[in-house]
Order: structure tokens, then C-alpha cells, then sequence
């Protein structure tokens, strides 16, 4: 049976990363009519708070929320999986599998280096994926355009999409994972994101980024490479 042909394909280190930064986008292109899915590069295991089991349901949840036609694990292991040629070959394999016309990459730098790492390894792979000499068990398939998402390190969008309709249902999905993000109840140890206050500091982000486009809520992305525009009045706000 042929896979499933994506429009947007989100790649993350870990599942929640496209929760937070980028989920307003996602739901706001399956509003549109597009075919979305994610790749979570590893099961998130060495987090603090929770266990790989307690976030492959917590993800599986959140997909249902987010609408997801597709979501696969690498399970290349987290904290512990390199930008090498193994790696690459599996990101490869599945842009050549689903096919998208876009993907959404992890944050070239950031705080966590888990994130910098998947971000240098997709972007590498993006490239790669079109090199028909590259043999894997699909054809060789490089999308249009490849962006990076921004996390917990305030970098400078190259562009913003207003997510003012979708902020509620980013919210939805996001606390799908309850054993990272605060729950007053719970006696695990308390970590950077599962303050009562980082939920603020995601709330604040997105009206930041909103603030520049005349939207109440955006999230930011930084370019691959530059973006053409053929109608300024249409495609700029």
C-alpha cells in the first residue's frame, strides 16, 4: 500500500517540541485541507518527569487533538543519537516515504542541545533526500522548502503566521502531555518547563510574535534559505 502523501511533515527531537513551538501552525494548515504529520526523533526518555511509555500515549493523545494523518518515532535515542550517516539515511527514508512539500525542522540553536543536533540533521537530510544516488526503499524526494521552528531561545523570526484562531487547540494538545508541564499535584521533581509559569512564558511568546503582524497570537519561523514572494499584496501582511 503506497504511504500517505503529506503536505507539511514536522520533525522533532522529542515528542512535545512541535507541541510547543509550532502546533498553531500545523492545526491551522489542517483547517486548510492539508495533509500533516510528525516525526518525533526519539521517545523523549531521558526527560525528567514521566517515561518514554507515560509520552508515547501522551503523544498518540495529542494527535488525535492535533489532527495528524501521520505520526512515526525514530527512536534514535535520546540525549545519546548523532548526526551521522545512519541517522541521516532514516530522516531520509521517511521525507522519501510521505513526500511533503514542506517541512518544519528543530531550532538550529537552542537550549537543550538535543534541539540544535535534530535541527542540523534534518536540515542535512532535507538536502540529501533529493540525491537519487542516495538508494533507500523510496525514490528520491526533496521537499520545496525546509524551516526551522523556534524554541526556548528567543531567536529572530525570518516570518510569522498568525495562530490567534488556533491558540486554544495549540493549548489542548499541549497539555495532553500532563507529566511534563505543571500539575500541582504531582511529586516529581519540578524542571525548567513544568513550572506554573512557563505555560505563562508560552502564552507571552506567541503574543510577542503576533504583536509585529497585528495578530493577537503568531508563531516564528527562521528560513532555510530565502523565500520568493510573486504578490506583495496578497502575501505580505
Amino acid at each position: 500500500m503506497e504511504p500517505t502523501k503529506l503536505d507539511l511533515l514536522f520533525f522533532s527531537a522529542h515528542p512535545d517540541d512541535v507541541e510547543i513551538a509550532c502546533s498553531g501552525t500545523l492545526l491551522k494548515h489542517i483547517k486548510m485541507g492539508y495533509k500533516a504529520g510528525i516525526i518525533d526523533l526519539t521517545r523523549g526518555d531521558l526527560g525528567t518527569r514521566g517515561s518514554a511509555d507515560i509520552r508515547d500515549k501522551e503523544a498518540e493523545a495529542s494527535s488525535k487533538v492535533l489532527g495528524l494523518s501521520v505520526r512515526e518515532n525514530l527512536n534514535l535515542g535520546d540525549g545519546v543519537f548523532d548526526n551521522n550517516h545512519e541517522t541521516r539515511l532514516k530522516v531520509i527514508e521517511v521525507i522519501r516515504k510521505y513526500r511533503p512539500e514542506v517541512i518544519f525542522m528543530n531550532a538550529s540553536n537552542d537550549r537543550h542541545p538535543d534541539h540544535g543536533r535534530a535541527g542540523q540533521l534534518q536540515a542535512e537530510a532535507y538536502f540529501y533526500s533529493g540525491l537519487p544516488k542516495i538508494v533507500t526503499q523510496h525514490p528520491a524526494w526533496r521537499p520545496k522548502a525546509a524551516y526551522h521552528y523556534i524554541q526556548d531561545v528567543r531567536l529572530e523570526p525570518d516570518f510569522l503566521v498568525d495562530i490567534t484562531a488556533e491558540i486554544d487547540q495549540k493549548f489542548e494538545a499541549l497539555m495532553c502531555y500532563s507529566s511534563q508541564f505543571h500539575d500541582p499535584n504531582s511529586d516529581e521533581p519540578e524542571t525548567s518547563i513544568s513550572t506554573p509559569e512557563f505555560l505563562n512564558f508560552l502564552r507571552a511568546r506567541v503574543a510577542d510574535f503576533g504583536r509585529p503582524i497585528g495578530a493577537a497570537y503568531a508563531e516564528g519561523f527562521i528560513c532555510h534559505r530565502t523565500p520568493g514572494v510573486r504578490d506583495v499584496l496578497k502575501d505580505l501582511v
